[in-house]
């Protein structure tokens, strides 16, 4: 098999969709650095309310998740993408609502939550419809690949969001944010729309319990290590501006050194095991997050930032190649909208929580507890490595890779 024919089919395939994802996930990476700052400085909020504001997005992805896949395998991923966008517009337009309560903080983050849940059922069906749709086109030997590179898009997204999202709240205020989240999905809608749709993979409807089933270990596995996701993006532009250290850095180092291991090492999971690649880069990550919660100066803080997003970035796709081992071919959407459920469990939960831990012991002690979490995650890599994982299924290819 020509290797290079391959991976001229896989970005023929993969990079059209990948822009599209590209462009929808900058509203979050925009908003990501400065949503913090808006609820705690501009409306006088508590860390709890930071925190509560931060996971309510991924608590409506947790909702929409299944809701997502269910979508795209019975009416077609790029329906699910395109509905996605439009309900991330909507978000925008609430973002743009609460900034005239401003007056009074608790309607104004009341509607900002409203936002932030309609944005996160717009991402679940944005990246759910991508995943799926890439993986109908260049199948499941690909798996890795495919999550890797949707990943890549959307984290570049976030390191692009970063510093552009700091220059326009530091010159504009939120009401910047909210116009961004507004009309970019609406551009987006432009570049998705002629890309060819792939037929719906299902006719019918698979039991949920069996795909939850298949997807419960490597899921759990996910859960853990996105405490420190999680910890990142609600806390760590706290801890830079209570420290006196520049906010946007953090998130674009964490970002950089995500996307450049899913660049140069985004195949290992799909060549080497995805067990096996989860255990180190979880590993990689919990010394990340150890970093941040002792650095004494900005410079080990950075170090730390990077090295959680280079060990982030191959625990979703490595799970997730064990996932896709597991679980049945005809549900492809429903498959990733489950095993990215606990992803979004995570971060609804553990966003408040660790609220409520920076409110009690202080912002530090915030990372402590995450990278407690992330070692955790260890230890189930360690017991997919234990267990012999079932054969793959075997999928139709596409021609270009036969």
């Amino acid at each position: 098999m020509d290797s290079q024919r391959i991976s001229q089919g896989l970005v023929a395939a993969l990079v059209p969709i990948m822009g599209p994802v590209f462009i929808a996930f900058l509203v979050v990476g925009l908003a990501m650095p400065v949503l913090p700052l808006h609820v705690h400085d501009g409306l006088g909020l508590s860390t709890f309310v930071v925190g509560l504001v931060a996971g309510s997005q991924f608590a409506a992805s947790l909702v929409s998740r299944v809701w997502a896949g269910r979508h795209a395998d019975l009416r077609g991923a790029k329906h699910a993408v395109l509905a996605g966008l439009l309900a991330s517009t909507g978000a925008g337009l609430l973002y743009l609502l609460s900034l005239h309560f401003a007056s009074a903080p608790e309607i104004s983050v009341a509607i900002l939550l409203a936002g932030r849940a309609l944005l996160g059922a717009g991402e679940s069906f944005i990246i759910t419809g991508a995943q799926a749709w890439g993986l109908v086109l260049v199948g499941s030997r690909h798996t890795g690949k495919v999550l890797a590179w949707m990943g890549t898009a959307m984290y570049a997204a976030f390191a692009l969001g970063a510093p552009v999202g700091t220059t326009l709240y530091s010159h504009y205020g939120f009401v910047a944010i909210a116009v961004a989240t507004t009309v970019i999905p609406l551009i987006t809608l432009l570049l998705a729309a002629p890309l060819p749709r792939v037929a719906p993979t299902a006719h019918d409807r698979p039991r949920f319990s069996n795909v939850i089933a298949a997807v419960l270990l490597p899921g759990t596995g996910l859960a853990l290590s996105s405490v420190g996701f999680g910890a990142v993006t609600a806390f760590v532009s706290l801890l830079f501006a209570a420290r006196g250290w520049a906010v946007w850095p953090a998130f674009t180092s964490f970002a950089i050194a995500f996307i450049g291991a899913r660049v140069f090492f985004g195949h290992l999971a799909d060549r080497r095991g995805g067990a096996s690649v989860a255990l180190v880069f979880v590993l990689i990550e919990a010394v990340g997050q150890a970093l941040i919660w002792i650095a004494p100066g900005s410079v080990l803080a950075l170090t730390g930032a990077a090295l959680s997003g280079f060990g982030y970035s191959l625990v979703y796709p490595a799970f997730g190649v064990e996932a896709v081992r597991r679980a049945p071919p005809q549900s492809r959407g429903l498959m990733m909208g489950a095993y990215t459920s606990f992803l979004d469990l995570t971060l609804g939960l553990a966003s408040p929580a660790l609220g409520l831990i920076a409110g009690v012991a202080g912002l530090g002690c915030v990372f402590l507890a995450s990278t407690l979490s992330v070692i955790c995650a260890a230890l189930v890599a360690m017991r997919l490595l234990g267990a012999r994982s079932s054969s793959a299924p075997s999928f139709r290819q596409p021609s270009w890779q036969r």
